[in-house]
């Protein structure tokens, strides 16, 4: 009887084995790095206007006063409101891709980049002003990483340039749960949406376009077996076979 107890507390400890093995190949990032060669030099990104961004647009130019009618600010008042920049008015792009701007009227920025935008507003604007200077600025720009990764949710990004690994970094990195090289991109353009998987273990990401991230980009980690199959078990399956091999053990020095 002993004998057999002590086969089932080797097979408990080895399932214990079983369920909490990873192999190293599965959570590796850009595991072929060092063969990689003539690497690419990295373009200049910059993410395209889309339908329900919030901008804040500011003219400027060396006689402040002549630009006051286009930084129309959120609440009227005095001259002096207009030379703040934070009281200026934000933009949503619409549906149609447009927005209203002061003096100029419609606007269609959807699809342009930020710099072809300011461009041409900075176009239309130098018909009344001489050599104006445009600010614009994405306000809304976010992320979201779901998933398997230590702190999913949604982040705001300062800049407007982050790449997968920034975002990833943002999420607290993946769990060792994280099944990484199936990564699932889910981007938004135009108003339709795309899917696309991404492999963080080997390095040809680092030259696809999902490299750098655009405004509104979701990020889902799926979970790896190792995960899928604890799931299986349950949530307790640690405790229970714990308790199992404790009784084990009791049930066998009882037996003697």
């Amino acid at each position: 009887m002993a004998s057999i107890s002590f086969k089932i507390s080797v097979l408990l400890f080895f399932g214990c084995l079983f369920f909490s093995c990873t192999s190293k190949k599965k959570i590796t990032y850009l595991q072929d790095i060092d063969i990689r060669t003539n690497p690419k030099i990295a373009a200049a990104y910059e993410p395209k206007l889309q339908a329900d961004d919030v901008l804040k647009i500011y003219v400027s130019a060396e006689n402040p006063e002549i630009t006051t009618i286009f930084n129309v600010p959120e609440i009227q008042g005095s001259l002096e409101m207009y030379s703040n920049s934070n009281l200026i008015r934000t933009y949503l792009i619409g549906n149609d891709g447009t927005i209203d701007f002061p003096v100029l009227g419609k606007l269609k920025l959807a699809g342009f980049t930020v710099s072809e935008a300011r461009k041409k507003i900075q176009l239309l604007v130098s018909e009344y002003i001489k050599n104006p200077v445009i600010n614009l600025r994405i306000l809304n720009y976010k992320i979201a990483v779901l998933g398997e990764v230590n702190k999913p949710g949604s982040y705001n990004i300062g800049s407007e340039r982050i790449t997968i690994l920034d975002a990833l970094s943002l999420a607290g990195d993946l769990s060792i749960y994280g099944k990484r090289n199936n990564v699932l991109l889910i981007r938004e353009s135009e108003g339709v949406k795309s899917y696309h998987r991404i492999d963080l273990t080997t390095t040809s990401f680092l030259d696809s376009p999902y490299y750098y991230l655009s405004q509104n980009d979701i990020i889902i980690v799926e979970p790896n077996k190792t995960k899928i199959n604890t799931s299986v078990v349950g949530p307790n399956a640690t405790l229970i076979l714990s308790a199992v091999s404790i009784l084990t053990t009791i049930f066998a020095l009882i037996s003697k």
